[in-house]
C-alpha cells in the first residue's frame, strides 16, 4: 500500500516537493520550539516515509540526519531529495528497514536525538516493543521527541467531532480497504487494504518510562495538519474546528531523556 503511495506523495501537491526545495522546512512550529537548537546534533527520523521532515532538519543544522523507513520507494525518494538539496550520505542518509529492527539497520548505535512524527504509531502494533527500540537508539543525555495524532481523535464522530462513536481503550487491529490517500483522496489506486491499531496515550508514555526513558513535557495542542473533521476550518496555517466549537487536543507531542 505505502509503495504505491509514493508517487502520488511525490508528485502531489500535500508535500509539495517543488516548493520543498525552495522552503527546505516543513517542520510545525512547536516541534522545533519543543526540540530546540539541534545544531551539530545527531538525529535518527524513525518512520521518516519520504524525508520531508528528515531534512527539515539538516535545514536547521543538524550534524547528520538519518531516515528510516519500510517502503523501500520511500527511502528512494528521500535519497533522491536529499541529494536535490546537495546533502551527501556523510549528512544525510537513509535505510530501508522494519522500524522495529532499526538497531541492526542505522549507521550508529546511538543518536542525539531520536524523532517521530505525526502519523507514524498507528501502524505498528505493539508500542512497548517500539519504545524499546527507540530508547536503545537514544544516546546517554540525548532524548526521544514525539509528535502525533491524538488517540482521542480516533473515538469521535468523523463529521463534527462533537459525538464518542468508537472505543477509546480498543486494541484490536483496524483493517480498511479504502482507495486514495491522505494526500490526494480521488487518487486512483490498487493496494488499498490497511492495518491500524490504537494506542492510547497511557500506553504510550507508559511504554517509554518502562524502556527506561524519563519525559520531560506532554504538551496537547488543538490544531491539526490535515482536515481530520469535515467540518474543519484552515487558520493561521493550521486545520482547526470552527471558533465557536469547544476544543479538543488534536495532536499531543512529548520528550522523554535517558540520562
Amino acid at each position: 500500500m505505502w509503495d504505491e503511495r509514493v508517487p502520488v506523495h511525490v508528485a502531489g501537491s500535500f508535500y509539495d516537493l517543488d516548493g520543498f526545495r525552495t522552503r527546505r522546512d516543513d517542520l510545525r512550529d512547536f516541534e522545533t520550539a519543543e526540540v530546540g537548537d539541534v545544531t551539530g546534533k545527531s538525529l535518527l527520523h524513525l518512520q521518516c516515509h519520504i524525508g520531508t521532515d528528515t531534512l527539515s532538519w539538516a535545514h536547521r543544522g543538524a550534524a547528520r540526519v538519518v531516515g528510516l523507513d519500510f517502503s523501500a520507494p520511500a527511502v528512494e525518494a528521500a535519497r533522491a531529495l536529499a541529494a536535490d538539496l546537495g546533502y551527501g550520505p556523510d549528512r544525510a542518509t537513509f535505510v530501508t528497514s522494519d522500524v522495529y529492527d532499526a538497531p541492526a539497520a542505522v549507521p550508529e548505535p546511538s543518536y542525539d536525538i531520536v524523532y517521530t512524527g505525526l502519523g507514524a504509531l498507528c501502524w505498528l502494533p505493539d508500542i512497548r516493543r517500539w519504545a524499546e527500540t527507540a530508547a536503545s537508539l537514544v544516546a546517554p543525555g540525548g532524548f526521544l521527541y514525539l509528535a502525533e495524532f491524538h488517540p482521542l481523535t480516533e473515538s469521535l464522530d468523523d463529521e463534527t467531532g462533537t459525538r464518542i462513536v468508537h472505543d477509546y481503550f480498543a486494541r484490536d487491529a483496524q483493517v480498511y480497504e479504502e482507495p486514495g490517500t491522505y494526500a490526494d483522496l480521488d487518487a486512483v489506486t490498487v493496494h488499498n487494504r490497511s492495518v491500524e491499531w490504537q494506542h492510547t496515550l497511557g500506553d504510550v508514555v507508559s511504554a517509554l518510562a518502562a524502556a527506561g526513558l524519563r519525559l520531560e513535557f506532554l504538551h496537547e495542542h488543538d490544531v491539526s495538519v490535515f482536515p481530520r473533521f469535515r467540518n474543519f476550518e484552515v487558520r493561521d496555517g493550521y486545520h482547526r474546528f470552527p471558533a465557536d466549537h469547544p476544543r479538543i487536543p488534536l495532536i499531543y507531542s512529548l520528550r522523554t531523556r535517558k540520562d
